[in-house]
């Protein structure tokens, strides 16, 4: 059987006596860098977003960066690991030992959003659509550093590029970090970025977030036929996962944002 040799990437990168750098919290810096980056690059060539200023979005970053971090924890904590609330919840804390939820930390993300543009008086869907072109690049990092940790990986499988994994047992699986690195990193950063350029998204603040919602929900959902499910949650009504679960309301919501057809600003 053809399999694909995984690479002997220590997740630690880099370490300073006890202080652990890891490639996890690196994806995380970068994703966070390049996104900030981004947006000011946006702002200067994108009509729709140039009431937005670099220094509203500096101002923006570290509640973005408290909302996601304390929403992708709270989040993996509350829908993959609740037994932490009983057992361990010391541990609800430990955001050094792993475990972010995507979901999580979206919703820790559009809670800072609103907080800073009420603050600044700046319009959340205008802001929201900036952070639609933007997230991708964080979920491209996010996936590499998955692979790299040699965890959520796919399915067993005997196809050409399937990959062993350390933890995953001797079988070949399929490299699903990349299936949505690929996914929810590349192509919906193209797809979002090409829309920020059409009038019907440009004129109604909002539907450039309600098309990253359905699209990464989407995907979500399709890699999600590949990815093994966690042990301890299974499949929901015998088939459907955790993760596809979680992004059938995401897709619901940026159906509503997208057809609206009047903005509330």
């Amino acid at each position: 059987m053809l399999s694909i040799p995984f690479p002997a990437i220590d997740p630690i990168a880099l370490s300073i006596g006890p202080i652990a750098i890891r490639w996890y919290g690196i994806s995380y810096v970068l994703g966070i860098l390049l996104g900030l980056y981004w947006m000011k690059k946006v702002t200067k060539t994108g009509p729709a977003f140039k009431p937005i200023t670099a220094q509203s979005i500096d101002q923006f970053l570290s509640l973005a960066i408290i909302g996601i971090v304390v929403g992708g924890r709270l989040g993996h904590v509350f829908f993959y690991t609740p037994s932490l609330l009983v057992t361990a919840p010391l541990k609800i804390v430990y955001v050094w030992e792993g475990g972010m939820s995507f979901h999580g930390g979206l919703i820790g993300l559009i809670l800072a959003t609103a907080w800073h543009c009420k603050k600044s008086s700046t319009s959340f869907f205008a802001f929201a659509d900036l952070l639609a072109c933007t997230a991708p690049i964080g979920l491209f990092f996010g996936r590499i550093a998955n692979f790299i940790n040699g965890e959520l990986y796919g399915r067993l499988t005997d196809v050409p590029w399937a990959v062993v994994f350390p933890y995953g047992g001797p079988g070949t699986r399929h490299p699903s970090q990349i299936y949505e690195a690929l996914l929810e990193g590349v192509v919906l950063f193209i797809v979002i970025n090409m829309a920020s350029k059409k009038p019907f998204f440009t004129r109604n603040p909002g539907r450039l977030g309600g098309l990253f919602l359905i699209n990464y929900g989407l995907a979500r959902s399709f890699v999600e036929l590949f990815r093994e499910p966690d042990v301890h949650l299974g499949y929901f009504f015998s088939f459907f996962t955790m993760g596809q679960m979680l992004s059938l309301p995401l897709i619901l919501a940026g159906a509503y944002f997208l057809t609206r057809k009047s903005s509330p600003g």
